[in-house]
């Protein structure tokens, strides 16, 4: 993915940093492939928000990824590169030989015409899912599954990509995006090369207005608010806060421990990220 800068005409233009779009070629989603999804503004069932920051934005539809791939043997053409509007990575749309359709995120380098598989039989080229276990070692992979046949789980966004690192006894080893090694079951699959779109992080909404149009409405610091709204409010010029940070109901929200010291994954860790 390319970059823009534009002419400082506006202040809404003077820092922006935009996608060009030159690798979309998709001019309209598959409908069957894409379903309505429902505002919430961040509130539960009982008109409560529960998620603050939540509200407005542009009307979308959410695309159905085929995290998957259970078409094993069957070979699909790359018929489009398509805009997903709910994620950072771009998607890709196979037409299998069957005549079905199906979005996948789309790794870098993968083009409109190029073939792909999934399956045990399927070579470790980019685009392919294989299970782990016959993938080359060395390989970096993306949209990894925690267990057999759940569908992808882990490296889904954007420029993310897992590098295999050993095999041994029905198991291999991963080193994941946050640099934690991990150890997976051989049949999970994993599908080969890295997500596409890895400049999607350089990118400058440039106005508070994107952001309204992205759905996320203002946040208010605690400390600039008074005491009755927040523990960390309140104080004679500027504080601080007086206490240590934390959210509107004094819940800490930096240092504390989150994981649960007997959680079952712990005896597959091998490292912890960094």
């Amino acid at each position: 993915m390319a970059l823009k800068t534009f002419k400082p005409r506006s202040q809404g233009l003077r820092f922006r940093v935009a996608p060009t779009f030159e690798e979309i070629t998709e001019k309209k989603p598959v409908k069957s492939l894409t379903k309505a999804v429902r505002k919430t503004a961040g509130r539960n069932n009982t008109g409560v928000i529960t998620v603050r920051h939540h509200g407005g934005g542009v009307k979308r539809r959410y695309r159905i990824v085929d995290f998957i791939r259970n078409k094993d043997g069957m070979t699909a053409t790359v018929e489009a590169i398509a805009y997903d509007p709910n994620r950072s990575a771009n998607l890709a749309l196979l037409n299998y030989e069957d005549g079905t359709k199906a979005y996948i995120l789309a790794p870098e380098g993968l083009k409109v015409g190029m073939k792909v598989m999934s399956g045990e039989t399927a070579e470790a080229t980019v685009g392919n899912a294989l299970p782990l276990g016959k993938i080359p070692l060395g390989l970096m992979v993306h949209c990894v599954e925690l267990e057999p046949g759940q569908g992808a789980k882990l490296s889904r966004s954007a420029g993310n990509d897992c590098q295999v690192m050993a095999r041994e006894k029905g198991t291999v080893t991963l080193k994941l995006p946050s640099g934690e090694v991990r150890i997976f079951d051989a049949r999970c699959k994993a599908t080969i090369g890295s997500v596409g779109n890895k400049d999607w992080g350089s990118i400058k909404l440039g106005k508070a207005g994107k952001k309204r149009h992205m759905g996320i409405r203002p946040t208010v610091r605690g400390v600039a608010m008074n005491p009755v709204d927040h523990p960390m409010g309140g104080g004679e010029g500027r504080t601080s806060g007086g206490t240590n940070p934390c959210s509107p109901w004094g819940q800490l929200a930096k240092g504390g421990k989150t994981r649960k010291p007997g959680k079952a994954s712990n005896k597959v860790i091998v490292k912890r990220r960094k």
